[in-house]
């Protein structure tokens, strides 16, 4: 197992994709710190990359690489190697390589610019969903032959999370205003790891005239401390569900 996910990762990052993806990362980093004299404004302005930049690429790119490597984990299956260490050697080299892209292209000038809590939130929160997008990527993948159809589902995975959920949420809102609605919208904000993510950033700036509704109340339910430990928990099962589900259905797949 470890030897498969050594090769992935050092497959990965040789990726001429990966590399223009660190190096923009860095160059927007460094621009965002450099244009901007308040260094919470520009972890405030990285926000925004965390939460759209680094799902797309992650979902995309881990999707790619899957139905890319079709031929190499048929000759893996062929070998004497439990399919459980393939699908799990795959990804962990895919998300220790997306981890470490965006450590090194937002992490590292976080750590130069802004070395306190609420920096570390933002490159923990960032490699969070690198990981997250990886799973669902991988479940998506196994779920059809098709690449096209794979890579489409993915897109539209990414579309949801990060667009189209935030509209349901206050459709809900609308339409249900005159109901205690604190429980349920916690519940919901739990549905949408980029928005847990965007709640747990936010709450540590605690900047709640921007988190909208969903962060209001999440941070008036759970507190600061009591809110972070709970998104946290919730990210890692969006980790790990996602994982588990796409292992059974490789473990059964007629190759």
């Amino acid at each position: 197992m470890k030897k498969i996910a050594k090769y992935v990762i050092l497959d990965i990052l040789r990726n001429r994709i990966m590399i223009a993806y660190t190096v923009l990362l860095l160059l927007i980093s460094f621009s965002v710190f450099s244009l901007e004299d308040n260094v919470e404004k520009s972890v405030l302005s990285l926000i925004n990359l965390v939460l759209l930049i680094v799902p797309l690429v992650s979902i995309i790119f881990s999707t790619i690489y899957v139905y890319n490597s079709s031929e190499f984990i048929e000759l893996l299956v062929a070998q004497p190697v439990k399919r459980k260490s393939i699908w799990l050697s795959i990804f962990l080299g895919l998300a220790v390589s997306l981890s470490l892209a965006f450590f090194v292209g937002v992490g590292i000038p976080i750590l130069l610019y802004s070395p306190g809590s609420n920096g570390m939130v933002l490159t923990v929160s960032g490699m969070a969903l690198s990981v997250i997008f990886v799973s669902i990527a991988m479940l998506a993948s196994v779920l059809t032959r098709d690449k096209a159809k794979g890579i489409g589902a993915s897109i539209l995975l990414w579309f949801f999370f990060t667009l189209i959920y935030d509209g349901i949420v206050l459709f809900i809102l609308f339409q249900f205003g005159d109901y205690p609605m604190e429980k349920p919208m916690i519940a919901l904000t739990s549905l949408n790891p980029v928005d847990l993510a965007r709640v747990m950033m936010l709450l540590k700036l605690d900047i709640s005239a921007l988190m909208g509704y969903t962060g209001a109340l999440f941070n008036e339910v759970f507190g600061g401390n009591m809110g972070m430990i709970y998104a946290i928990v919730i990210l890692m099962l969006w980790a790990a569900l996602p994982l588990w589900v796409s292992l059974r259905k490789f473990s059964a797949k007629d190759l």
